[in-house]
């Protein structure tokens, strides 16, 4: 792949992590919240988001799309990209390392989240509400599974705020790009704690 190539994929790899596929965290971390305030509310807000037109069409091109390229691309950046801890070990480059094994595990994560609500729903077999959520993570394993999964894209979204900013010329100097760093910490902070309530709900 030549390098002006290279460098139009990946900067299109780090929008479609922000838009849509961020924003599509953003909100379904916030529909899951409604767990906090009981079976009703989650399955209202649920029942509302299936009921929206053109789901289908939203799903598969606004969402499952984008999320497979953006995952398998980045795969691709994980395992050809150099890491130097030792001679750069600096609060970035750790963030770097970081964000590539979040990129790995939350391929498996989103893959088993999916099958185990969305496909199990479009089999007939379950039905995706409160009770649903409650059966997985009765198992202690599991739900240890899930924070790990949510912490996880929490931190890969904010800190792939950062990379976005940087890839896409925004954040040219480096005391912009150690403000922002700050800025995407507390977002992780913010949405890892909004992620990790809605779980913590359905126990």
């Amino acid at each position: 792949m030549s390098k002006d190539r290279e460098f139009y994929w990946r900067r299109l790899h780090s929008l479609l992590g922000i838009i849509p596929v961020g924003l599509f965290l953003t909100q379904h971390l916030i529909i899951n919240h409604f767990a906090t305030k009981g079976p009703e509310a989650f399955n209202g807000a649920t029942h509302f988001m299936e009921s929206l037109p053109f789901l289908l069409f939203l799903e598969v091109f606004v969402i499952y799309l984008p999320l497979m390229f953006h995952a398998f691309y980045g795969i691709y950046i994980a395992f050809t990209a150099k890491n130097n801890p030792k001679n750069f070990g600096t609060l970035r480059n750790y963030l770097f390392i970081l964000q590539r094994f979040t990129g790995i595990f939350l391929v498996v994560f989103i893959a088993w989240h999916v099958f185990e609500t969305r496909f199990q729903a479009a089999i007939g077999a379950k039905e995706v509400n409160f009770n649903m959520m409650v059966e997985i993570l009765s198992n202690p394993w599991m739900l240890g599974f899930y924070i790990v999964g949510v912490i996880s894209a929490t931190f890969h979204l904010a800190n792939g705020i950062w990379s976005f900013l940087v890839s896409w010329g925004i954040t040219q100097s480096a005391k912009s790009q150690q403000v922002v760093t700050y800025v995407t910490l507390i977002i992780f902070l913010a949405l890892s704690v909004v992620g990790v309530q809605a779980l913590l709900a359905f126990v």
